[in-house]
């Protein structure tokens, strides 16, 4: 199997361009964030559509993945009342407690961090057609940050397709 290594240079971390023997290729770029803490949301739409132009695939899918365990991506409507409620919706739902195992065995008070985290998952795959993802008018990509401190995130980004 060939492969065709690209570097680029750009404020991002690492770029790597591979075209196998049918002509798929794969485009990978890292976007580091840095976090507020709990229930702090960025928006990655803008920045994931840089990349996908930058991978030059036209036809595909990208998948946006969280490195780390107590963080999530996905999608919603990136606007000032979703991005209360999102965080407060969770916290509802698996509230910040010292009786979570988790709490049991390390002390550290984010139990509730990778619960949430777990349950909305990390990470996103969203169709490439014409070069572009393929989200509705209203549909934005987010990272939301679970744990209970500011994090540096690293958010990976791979576009495959031809």
């Amino acid at each position: 199997m060939a492969y065709r290594v690209v570097y680029l240079l750009a404020s991002s971390k690492s770029h790597l361009n591979r075209r196998d023997e049918h002509g798929i290729v794969s485009y990978q770029q890292q976007i580091v964030i840095n976090t507020k803490g709990h229930g702090d949301m960025h928006d990655l739409t803008e920045r994931v559509a840089a990349i996908v132009t930058s991978s030059g695939i036209q036809t595909g899918t990208v998948n946006i993945f969280n490195v780390g365990s107590t963080a999530a991506v996905g999608t919603i409507e990136f606007e000032p009342g979703l991005q209360h409620d999102l965080p407060d919706i969770l916290d509802r739902l698996i509230p910040p407690s010292r009786s979570y195992g988790h709490e049991q065995a390390w002390h550290d008070g984010n139990g509730h961090s990778h619960l949430q985290a777990t349950l909305l998952g990390p990470s996103l795959t969203v169709p490439v057609a014409e070069g572009k993802s393929v989200l509705g008018t209203w549909q934005q990509i987010f990272h939301l940050e679970c744990d209970v401190r500011g994090r540096q995130r690293t958010i990976v980004i791979t576009v495959v397709g031809d």
